[in-house]
């Protein structure tokens, strides 16, 4: 079955303009962008057929093609990340059987966050798509609700059902729960890790719909599915140890690049 990584990148993006090309150090001193470092995890994973940086920027293109990454020159019209793989798809001519979107704002996802999801995809037959969900510990659930607590968006949230299908996706803390928990004790909270998933189809099938009400107010384009009626399994990954983050806000290049330091990342 053959997969294709899109990694969209966009530079006009609103919160956090040119974040794309924005430098971060590693343990040995040297800066490599985030999308490089983006297109480094894509590159680690296995089972996949070809990784593609999908960009509307110049700048991008250049930075891209300057690390040695295929590039897919994208419309500026695509509205999140879903509409820009699904045009990158189309542009490539189609015919792979699952595109993955890995955000090029998470540079930290471990390569088996992907093969999990992508084995989950293929699992799931009844399944259009599907995205990863990581259990909060203690030290990462404080910092989403510290990061709320200064009007800063830490990360996304997530709900399920028994048979793992998405209930709600939320730039809040979901769901409520009034008890604290210590550094590394597990909590009832998922964080959604941006990796998403897709079958052919139900890539193809989101640009014509119309952004929803709940999509408009969170900010999320996962949401457009679910507004739609279709369903999203949530394939939940393991850290192994791995400490996880996106770069969401200027405030967290210290703390990724602690952790690129961290986990040796060059």
């Amino acid at each position: 079955m053959s997969v294709l990584i899109v990694i969209p990148a966009r530079y006009a993006s609103t919160r956090y303009p040119g974040k794309p090309l924005v430098p971060l150090t590693g343990a040995t001193g040297e800066k490599r962008s985030l999308v490089e470092r983006s297109w480094r995890a894509a590159s680690s994973v296995a089972g996949v057929d070809r990784v593609v940086v999908a960009t509307d920027d110049d700048r991008i293109k250049e930075a891209a093609e300057a690390f040695g990454a295929e590039v897919v020159m994208t419309s500026e019209t695509c509205a999140n990340g879903t509409e820009r793989c699904a045009e990158a798809h189309a542009a490539l001519g189609g015919g792979y059987e699952i595109v993955v979107n890995l955000q090029g704002d998470a540079p930290l996802t471990p390569h088996w966050f992907v093969e999990d999801l992508v084995a989950g995809l293929r699992a799931a037959p009844g399944m259009g798509l599907a995205t990863p969900v990581l259990r909060c510990n203690g030290e990462t659930l404080n910092s989403l609700l510290a990061d709320r607590k200064e009007g800063r968006v830490g990360g996304t949230t997530a709900v399920f059902a028994a048979d793992h299908s998405a209930l709600y996706f939320s730039k809040e803390v979901v769901p409520y729960c009034g008890q604290t928990f210590g550094d590394g004790e597990n909590t009832p909270v998922f964080h959604h890790v941006g990796v998403y998933a897709y079958r052919p189809d139900a890539l193809a099938a989101y640009p014509d719909w119309d952004t929803g009400p709940l999509e408009r107010l969170e900010g999320l384009e996962q949401l457009r599915f679910l507004e739609n009626g279709r369903k999203v399994l949530c394939v939940e990954v393991e850290a192994r140890g791995r400490e996880f983050w996106e770069l969401n806000n200027p405030e967290d290049v210290p703390r990724l690049e602690a952790m690129l330091k961290k986990m040796g990342h060059e």
